[in-house]
């Protein structure tokens, strides 16, 4: 097996039981090795669809790769939905692993195959005991998390939010050490959002440039003006960043541009900064540019939002992460920028989002072409959502999703 012995990580096998543990390594090794792009993940969710239909679990179609199953309990309840992502990324593998990608240019990269194959053994588990359950589980394996449009608005507008009072998800993250889940409430991980800047000028030859506007004086211009958006528009507490990625202008060296585009990035924490930045950039670029006489065209794209942890989601899954890794292994989880398209059901109901540590200080970070997990982490990972859901299970009846709306200014 590939992964290393820790006492809380045995302790997590033992658990669940060692024979459902090797099932996981076995279902996230056959994803890793047959890796599939968003939208693109018909064999991946042919396996996991036949999974179900073995085990005896309904399951919807809610879009052409997405896949919602259903465990109901004879108590009728709030329902609670667990998500895992299924696609991998346009990158080639350089692991050397006996179950490497067999797709080349494309890896599971981002730990998606152990989402996967984590919520897979939630299913197997909760299957045997189905007469345990109070209320209704559902187990989404949603398409196209790592694309720019993101797979979840398609999953909420083919209904699959109907009923659900909270979402619950876990990501495996091997910059955090095997043993440890990081929870917070509160904004964890940044909106992703990009803009294209098309800026138009009067183009001709080098030796007349007063015959011209030059499309790259403004261009460049334009860029650091951009920077102003964070530092002079934004309130300094509330985390943004905007970087322009790409700059492309020209075809001779002794020919003016006539046009330049510009491709950037806006990422923030907070939907108050987002707004704030995603108006004034078109303003400040309009503006910027007809002061120097040329014309700008602004293509502003809203990817999903800050993915914020509701307090309450939060504070109920904080037991059941205790019960996994023990008190002193639950930390923090320390914002970041990066971007997840579960904020989008977040928008909708409730949702708790946990890091699972599933490396140390040798592992190789997130989208690196030898990322890997130990497979450990798949064992704490099942554990906490078990907790999760058989205490949601045991309190579904009782009202508690009344407790968990969503506050009115996020």
């Amino acid at each position: 097996m590939q992964y290393k012995s820790s006492p809380v990580g045995e302790a997590a096998i033992d658990f669940v039981a060692r024979d459902l543990f090797d099932e996981m390594c076995a279902w996230r090794r056959h994803l890793h090795s047959h890796p599939e792009i968003g939208f693109a993940e018909h064999d991946t969710t042919a396996y996991i669809r036949a999974l179900l239909t073995d085990w005896d679990v309904p399951f919807e179609a809610t879009t052409e790769t997405g896949t919602v199953a259903t465990l109901r309990g004879q108590t009728l309840g709030a329902a609670l939905m667990l998500r895992a992502d299924i696609d991998a990324l346009p990158i080639q593998e350089e692991t050397g692993l006996p179950f490497a990608s067999i797709h080349p240019g494309v890896m599971h990269a981002c730990g998606h195959d152990g989402h996967a194959a984590i919520v897979l053994g939630l299913i197997r588990h909760f299957a045997q005991y189905r007469d345990t359950i109070r209320g209704e589980i559902r187990f989404l394996f949603q398409p196209a998390e790592e694309t720019a449009e993101g797979g979840a608005p398609r999953i909420i507008e083919a209904g699959a939010l109907n009923g659900v009072s909270a979402v619950a998800a876990v990501h495996l993250l091997s910059s955090l050490a095997t043993g440890t889940i990081a929870l917070s409430e509160g904004p964890v991980l940044g909106s992703e959002d990009r803009f294209d800047i098309t800026v138009t000028g009067r183009g001709g030859h080098t030796s007349g440039p007063h015959e011209t506007i030059d499309a790259v004086v403004v261009a460049a211009a334009l860029v650091g003006q951009l920077q102003t958006l964070v530092s002079r528009r934004v309130d300094p507490l509330l985390a943004a960043t905007l970087s322009v990625g790409s700059l492309h202008a020209g075809d001779a060296y002794n020919v003016i541009a006539g046009s330049a585009m510009i491709s950037g990035t806006v990422r923030t924490l907070s939907p108050k900064a987002r707004d704030v930045i995603a108006g004034e950039l078109v303003a400040l670029t309009e503006g910027f540019a007809k002061a120097h006489g040329a014309v700008a065209q602004v293509e502003y794209f809203r990817g999903s939002p800050p993915l914020i942890n509701h307090a309450a989601a939060t504070d109920y899954a904080r037991p059941a992460a205790r019960g996994a890794v023990g008190s002193d292994g639950v930390v923090a989880a320390a914002p970041f920028l990066g971007g997840e398209d579960l904020a989008y059901y977040g928008e909708h109901v409730p949702t708790v989002f946990a890091f699972v540590g599933a490396g140390d200080d040798s592992s190789h970070p997130l989208h690196h072409p030898k990322f890997d997990i130990d497979e450990t982490a798949l064992a704490i990972g099942l554990r906490y959502l078990i907790d999760l859901v058989s205490r949601w299970s045991d309190q579904a009846a009782a009202g508690l999703s009344a407790t968990m709306t969503l506050p009115l200014d996020r």
